[in-house]
């Protein structure tokens, strides 16, 4: 039974143009800066400014900023990623071994003692799908507010492959290495992600799948931690799709997660400069400083005490009908866009709530302490100081023999330290130039090496994704939780 939406004001929603609103946003700035003094200001009220800087975007800069309402008959956005030959057959790239070996070698580690994750309210979901979760972005908190609630999800279901959620990305992320946590191929595949189209949202809920889908999309990431806790625009091709396939939204909250980086501080003009030259959707000062020079610190992150509240079930088609429509299932743009706000406030509502009930102690350092002296052995791999290694050669480990002896294990993994050094990003390029698989890419033509980095585009409907595999449980290793 799926929950009454909470009412919410339903004024008619007024369509600007994409302008008026981008204008009202900041996303156009008309920015006048003073350079006299205030003693000068205050006598001389009408001396017009010195000098005057207007920055004015475009329609292709805003395009982001407002989907296609009927994205099925609209033209995959060209990102210079080729697509998957359209051959028809099955295609998973989830790579089941790779998922056993990071949660039972160091993620449970770093979800229960670095990260300290809660969890509350997963009883609401049901074991199958159709089904959508929608959590806020925490800001430049990418990726680990995401794999944390993917691990937390997984665990409350058993770790049974079928309950596994799958999770729709920008294809963006895999296009260049550093966008894949420490460089590893196909990282977001890996995990079950799915590359983010109307057609594979829509072939996921088809397929019966439950679906984390992040609302705000890539915005939302980029907003900084001056935007803390407040929800950006919210798409509304879920709204669409939820209504088709009759799948219920759960809202999520997810708390303390800003502070994974509480030194992020984001502007639009810059954000757009970096996309275009390095393909970083964001770029958070003054971390991005130090990101220049120390790898490190771009997948570096403070040990918050993340918390993820799953609200109850909202019924899309109700909403829509609540609008004015007499058949959810083909809602107008209007109605979809007003639904998608319905949604965004109460989510609003909810992570509000979250935040002073659980968001007065985002670090508790004591408890942080007293949750890493119960890993002592393992305490440097389960800090973000020893990432680096441990998820890359968790990810290399499945493609090599086991090392000969402990110096073997260092010298061949030597170029991780590469992370460390001053502007040692010059020397993981160098490394994964010359090195030959899994460390690096030398011997590979261009099209093996774009298959196996993930540079690519997947879609669902030339290369769908097998039946689901139902009653099988991963390694025993990663069931320990549930006993």
């Amino acid at each position: 039974m799926l929950a009454p939406a909470p009412s919410v004001s339903k004024k008619p929603i007024f369509r600007p143009s994409k302008r008026s609103v981008a204008a009202a946003a900041g996303c156009r700035l008309n920015a006048t800066w003073y350079i006299l003094s205030s003693a000068i200001a205050k006598r001389s009220k009408h001396i017009d400014p010195p000098f005057r800087l207007d920055l004015t975007f475009g329609d292709d800069d805003l395009a982001p900023l407002f989907e296609p309402f009927d994205p099925v008959t609209q033209p995959v956005p060209e990102d210079g990623l080729p697509p998957l030959p359209p051959t028809g057959e099955p295609f998973d790239p989830i790579d089941w071994d790779y998922l056993r070996r990071v949660r039972a070698d160091f993620l449970d580690d770093i979800i229960d003692h670095y990260y300290r994750a809660e969890m509350h309210g997963a009883d609401k979901i049901p074991a199958t799908g159709p089904l959508i979760i929608a959590p806020n972005h925490s800001g430049t908190a990418f990726p680990h507010d995401g794999m944390i609630m993917d691990g937390l999800l997984w665990r409350h279901d058993g770790y049974r492959r079928e309950a596994k959620f799958r999770s729709v990305f920008s294809p963006k992320l895999a296009a260049v290495w550093w966008m894949r946590p420490y460089g590893i191929d196909n990282w977001w595949r890996r995990g079950g992600g799915v590359d983010m189209t109307f057609k594979n949202y829509d072939a996921l809920l088809a397929r019966g799948d439950k679906v984390i889908y992040y609302p705000e999309g890539v915005p939302g990431i980029g907003k900084g931690f001056l935007k803390k806790y407040q929800l950006q625009h919210y798409y509304s091709s879920f709204v669409v799709l939820a209504a088709r396939h009759g799948a219920p939204v759960y809202p999520v909250s997810i708390v303390n997660a800003e502070y994974v980086n509480p030194t992020g501080l984001t502007f639009a003009p810059l954000n757009k400069l970096f996309d275009k030259l390095l393909g970083i959707p964001f770029f958070p000062l003054p971390i991005m400083l130090l990101v220049l020079i120390f790898p490190f610190f771009f997948y570096f992150a403070f040990p918050c005490q993340m918390v993820f509240l799953i609200g109850d079930p909202l019924d899309i088609q109700k909403m829509l009908r609540e609008e004015g429509c007499a058949d959810p299932t083909q809602p107008t743009r209007e109605a979809a866009q007003r639904v998608a706000e319905r949604v965004r406030q109460i989510a609003q509502e909810s992570l509000d709530a979250g935040v002073a009930q659980y968001g007065q102690k985002p670090y508790d350092w004591k408890g942080f302490w007293r949750s890493m002296k119960q890993v002592k052995g393992r305490r440097w791999r389960t800090s973000a100081f020893g990432w680096p290694f441990v998820f890359s050669r968790n990810a290399r480990d499945t493609e090599r023999p086991p090392a000969k002896n402990r110096l073997h294990a260092w010298l061949r993994d030597l170029d991780l330290w590469a992370y460390y050094v001053p502007f040692g990003w010059l020397l993981l390029v160098f490394f994964r130039a010359f090195r030959k698989p899994p460390y690096g890419y030398r011997g590979l033509s261009a099209e093996e090496r774009r298959r196996r980095e993930g540079s690519y585009r997947w879609d669902l409907t030339t290369r769908p994704l097998p039946p689901k595999e139902e009653g099988v449980d991963d390694d025993p290793l990663l069931s320990r939780e549930r006993k």
